[in-house]
């Protein structure tokens, strides 16, 4: 057996106590435009390439990524569909449910 293999099921057999967690930070703000820049770099996808998928010029996509121009309802469609997401992530990124739940 690796030695690597030998760590990880060492780590795996040793318990951790509740004081040694370290809470999640939740609640970035993210604009639509930056969760849309994630998700296409993700994806390993170019501007030229969702480009090309979508129909939405590169200049355009640059432009909603830098906050210069608003996704807006009809885009967000188009890219959702082309980026396999629902809509709702890119236009509500700092969504938390949390907080009407």
């Amino acid at each position: 057996m690796s030695t690597r293999k030998q760590a990880i099921q060492k780590a795996s057999r040793q318990r951790i106590s509740s004081a040694e967690l370290v809470p999640a930070r939740v609640g970035i703000s993210i604009t639509p435009g930056e969760m849309l820049r994630t998700i296409r770099e993700l994806q390993e996808l170019t501007q030229s390439e969702l480009a090309a998928t979508t129909g939405i010029a590169q200049s355009n996509l640059s432009a909603l990524e830098t906050g210069a121009r608003e996704l807006g309802r009809e885009r967000a469609l188009v890219l959702a569909k082309a980026l396999k997401v629902h809509p709702a992530v890119l236009l509500f990124p700092d969504f938390d449910v949390s907080e009407v739940a």
